[in-house]
């Protein structure tokens, strides 16, 4: 028999289950359909959390009257929220405002000694733009009056105020409309607000589309 018939049978023989590299194919073969497996059943997992069944102001205490469950697939952000098989804190309230339908973050939760902002009714007789509403934030000015029976140069106090609640001001027969807002104050501005309040000062809002506080 010639040497090339000798090598074309040895290429063409079968492969023994005994081959390494046999043996090496089939263990990455098992390998790769395992973690498709596993990476579909993590995708498919999903966990119970709470959410809030309306908006939930900054101060206002957690409670199955305004959270309910829901299941999500949350994956690796799990740990940042509040999940049913951990329970509802007790004797937490919210530091950041959580909104409808919104899923409950640890972040924005705390205890009550822990909050640094505060809610201060501040009315206004001016129209304000429809923007204005929870959640947003609002530059509040403030004209303190003068000798003249008149009002000083208007200073900003807040900036960046956060509102936590819009609602109608009372009206008097022939006066004209006004809105209270609640905005979250820090302690650090409360004397000169209301202390703004208390000498009849003239406070203005406006919309500060920035956001944050300067």
């Amino acid at each position: 028999m010639s040497s090339s018939a000798v090598a074309s049978g040895a290429r063409l023989k079968k492969p023994s289950w005994k081959d390494p590299r046999l043996l090496v194919g089939v263990l990455l073969i098992l390998a790769s359909v395992v973690g498709v497996i596993s990476l579909l059943g993590s995708a498919d997992k999903t966990t119970e959390v709470f959410v809030a069944r309306e908006a939930i102001a900054v101060g206002e205490k957690l409670s199955p009257d305004n959270v309910s469950r829901v299941k999500v697939r949350l994956g690796e952000v799990e740990s940042h929220y509040i999940t049913a098989e951990s329970g509802m804190p007790d004797g937490l309230v919210a530091v950041q405002r959580i909104g409808k339908d919104q899923l409950l973050p640890r972040e924005s939760l705390g205890a009550v000694d822990v909050l640094d902002r505060k809610p201060v009714a501040v009315t206004v007789q001016e129209a304000l733009p429809e923007q204005a509403v929870a959640g947003t934030r609002v530059d509040v000015w403030v004209s303190m009056p003068d000798a003249r029976n008149g009002f000083a140069q208007p200073k900003l106090l807040l900036p960046g105020a956060e509102i936590a609640q819009v609602s109608p001001g009372s009206t008097a027969l022939g006066s004209s409309k006004s809105t209270v807002l609640m905005v979250l104050v820090g302690d650090e501005h409360m004397p000169s607000l209301l202390g703004a309040q208390a000498n009849d000062a003239k406070i203005s809002v406006v919309w500060n589309p920035g956001g944050a506080p300067k």
